[in-house]
């Protein structure tokens, strides 16, 4: 007897995957491809859109196969505002499609600002999308306007070549993300778009999270209940669906989100504090007299630069240790880190700082430093850039929802590093949830699309079925946890300004 399941479709960075997700909320089968983005030039970041889906056909197909009559229905999760444009009728894009790492826009981005008082980073789609009209589509004035012409972020670009283009979509957490998005209107910004030259008959219909969207002819025709973006995934997989839940997930950088409810902030910016207002989730809901609404989810985010990156440095440029698994039983090897700190600023600061000039600091080392108390310090810096993102994050909320001492859930590939997860309870002060699964943006995704399938009544049942791999308690007393944290803020003050001309970018 076959078990109903999701089939998850998971479009990452550097690769995807197909899994499949049972009732219990369990992964029984993954298939994974690596897709790595191109760099032809230091600052461009770019990838074959037909690749990306070629490939994510054919990681589906295997599951598929390995697993008849499993799957009832395919959710999709995906790195957020990479973008794609392409011609309706030929089905071919334009020209590469741009990552999300993308730097190419940043003069646009200061130009918005300057002359209209916009706020984009140049890692959102707004900038990338007049970008790629303006270089792709330069003598398209016509088929624009006719609407031949589609701009999408990866959800809306499968999901249109899933459908044989019946289903020109996205879902209100990938639209949140892309500085195209009204939070007042919960539909595309009419004024935004006018400013950047983007039609809006060029940019897809924005559909609820969870809610069967087409059918996929290539996919057994299962139908398609479930567009999200990674990290908003990564929240519902962790069943951070109450005021004041949290996750962060910690893989090449750092990404915590925290919900707050159904109110909607007043403002779509970055906040003083450094954090930005984000669509969790979004529901369909169903009266007695059949009328349907759309009730949408919101929260914060705040975003770390580099966090496994600076595993990845200890490895291939330090050369202090030779795999990720090392760092924990060297770093374990001493009882501390003997005073020595570490700011994993490598890219910058992000959250609460956003200083890209700052950089990488070392402080604290003696004659008797060893590379244990430099991998240690590694670790536990990274873990006190953590627990600035909470920090920040909680003030942000506190407007929305009322502090809560939940646990702080957390998925990615450092999740897997005890030293790490214990310096990350001791400096945010709270118990810290792994999550059975390292990227558990997959869970929230077949959490999302079961939902609207049946599966399970309601997202909460769904997200009830999440139990985490292990709990880890605050180990340190107020004192100490106060006396850390202040030498913690002297350490950033020390990284930060240091390539001025850098620091003086806002974005």
């Amino acid at each position: 007897m076959t078990t109903p399941s999701i089939l998850v479709i998971d479009i990452g960075t550097t690769g995807l995957r197909a899994a499949l997700v049972n009732g219990s909320g369990h992964i029984v089968d993954v298939e994974y491809c690596k897709n790595p983005p191109e760099t032809p030039f230091s600052g461009l970041v770019e990838f074959d859109a037909m690749h990306m889906y070629t490939a994510a056909r054919d990681v589906a197909l295997t599951v598929l196969q390995r697993n008849p009559n499993c799957a009832i229905g395919i959710g999709i999760t995906n790195q957020r505002a990479s973008t794609i444009v392409w011609n309706r009728t030929t089905g071919e894009p334009l020209g590469p499609a741009l990552g999300w790492q993308d730097l190419r826009t940043v003069m646009e981005c200061i130009t918005a600002r300057s002359e209209h008082g916009l706020m984009f980073a140049p890692n959102q789609t707004a900038t990338k999308a007049a970008w790629m009209l303006k270089n792709y589509g330069a003598h398209l004035e016509e088929e624009l306007l006719r609407g031949d012409i589609c701009i999408g972020t990866i959800d809306t670009w499968l999901t249109w070549k899933f459908t044989a283009g019946e289903a020109f979509v996205t879902d209100h957490t990938n639209a949140g993300v892309t500085g195209l998005f009204s939070v007042d209107t919960l539909n595309w910004s009419e004024r935004i778009c006018g400013i950047l030259n983007i039609p809006l008959v060029a940019l897809p219909t924005i559909v609820a999270s969870s809610q069967v969207v087409g059918h996929a002819s290539e996919l057994e025709n299962l139908p398609i209940a479930a567009l999200v973006g990674d990290q908003q995934a990564s929240l519902v997989g962790q069943g951070c669906i109450t005021p004041g839940s949290t996750k962060i997930t910690f893989g090449t950088g750092g990404m915590l989100d925290m919900y707050t409810g159904t109110t909607a902030p007043t403002v779509s910016s970055r906040s003083t504090s450094g954090t930005f207002p984000i669509v969790a989730f979004s529901l369909n809901d169903t009266d007695a007299q059949g009328i349907t609404t759309t009730t949408v989810h919101w929260g914060v985010e705040a975003i770390m630069l580099s966090a496994g990156t600076n595993i990845e440095w200890l490895i291939e440029d330090m050369g202090l240790i030779d795999s990720a698994e090392e760092s924990a039983a060297l770093a374990n090897s001493v009882a501390s880190s003997d005073g020595v700190m570490y700011v994993p600023a490598l890219f910058g600061l992000g959250t609460p700082h956003w200083d890209y000039g700052a950089r990488g600091t070392l402080l604290g080392i003696t004659r008797g430093t060893t590379r244990a108390h430099v991998v240690r310090a590694v670790l536990e810096g990274v873990a006190h850039r953590g627990a600035d993102l909470f920090a920040a994050a909680a003030h942000d909320a506190a407007q929305f929802a009322s502090p809560t001492n939940s646990p702080i859930r957390i998925d990615g590939g450092m999740s897997k590093n005890p030293v790490f997860v214990q310096a990350l309870a001791n400096s945010t002060a709270r118990t810290i949830e792994v999550s059975p699964v390292t990227e558990a943006t997959t869970l929230g995704a077949a959490f999302l699309a079961g939902t609207a399938l049946g599966l399970w009544p309601s997202l909460s049942v769904a997200t009830s079925t999440w139990n985490p791999e292990n709990r880890v308690e605050n180990a340190l007393d107020e004192a100490a946890t106060t006396a850390t944290r202040s030498q913690w803020a002297q350490a950033v003050n020390a990284s930060q300004g240091w390539i001025p001309d850098l620091s003086a970018l806002d974005f």
